[in-house]
């Protein structure tokens, strides 16, 4: 009796582990469940374009010497004067940023020679963001007549990009519930509904634009026009896969 009770209580068991319940129920009973029609796979690509509203440009200080210690004493007088001036220019500290420090000895070759070390050189930069495109050029002039004589940039973005990167998702959408149609005429079908939708990648339009790349020279307070940055516009996209069914 007391084998026969136990074998019961076995088979219960197992009866009950083999038998889904509740939620899992339905999950299994979704994925085991036939799609009605014909599966189509789409991508595509929704894009925008806005003005690109802050700029980044890194802006620094290159000196050379025949010590180590004159160069780096000489880079950062010189970047004092560069940093002082742009807070007085109105850059708040949160937009400034130490970007790059380094010191390398210079060397000149000749055949069958070693290197001989003739000096060294220290470079100083920071990475200053324009919240206020408009503004940059003439921030920049500054810049120069305080003591930079390198400027790398810039790299133009958006500072909020969530609504146009919507606006991109949307039109993702559109292209391809129209591209599905398409493709559903061509075959003779309609488009019955969407099995799923996954977002593919995006781009926020803070992505840098190939820079402008100079070495500023030294100029006088009054020589030539002052610099222009032109914000032009910048592209927005999010790249969605679309599953939907034909019938």
């Amino acid at each position: 009796m007391r084998s026969t009770s136990h074998a019961a209580m076995w088979l219960a068991g197992a009866a009950a582990l083999m038998l889904p319940t509740g939620s899992m129920a339905q999950a299994y009973s979704a994925q085991a469940a036939p799609i009605d029609g014909t599966v189509l796979e789409v991508s595509a690509t929704g894009r925008v374009t806005r003005t690109p509203d802050q700029a980044v440009i890194r802006a620094g200080v290159v000196t050379q010497a025949p010590t180590a210690a004159a160069a780096t004493q000489e880079n950062a007088s010189r970047m004092a004067q560069v940093i002082a001036s742009l807070k007085s220019a109105g850059i708040a500290q949160r937009d400034l940023s130490t970007s790059n420090v380094s010191l390398q000895p210079q060397y000149r070759y000749a055949d069958n020679q070693p290197p001989v070390v003739t000096g060294y050189q220290a470079i100083n930069s920071v990475s200053v963001k324009f919240r206020d495109i408009a503004r940059s050029g003439a921030v920049l002039d500054a810049l120069v007549k305080a003591g930079a004589n390198q400027i790398d940039g810039p790299s133009l973005s958006l500072s909020q990009p969530d609504a146009a990167l919507d606006a991109a998702r949307t039109d993702a959408v559109a292209r391809a519930k129209a591209r599905a149609a398409l493709y559903a005429q061509a075959a003779g079908l309609r488009v019955d509904s969407i099995l799923s939708i996954n977002e593919a990648g995006e781009n926020d339009g803070g992505q840098p634009q190939p820079p402008v790349m100079f070495r500023a020279r030294a100029m006088a307070a009054d020589s030539g026009p002052a610099t222009q940055v032109l914000p032009g516009e910048t592209e927005v996209s999010a790249t969605i896969n679309v599953r939907f069914v034909l019938k």
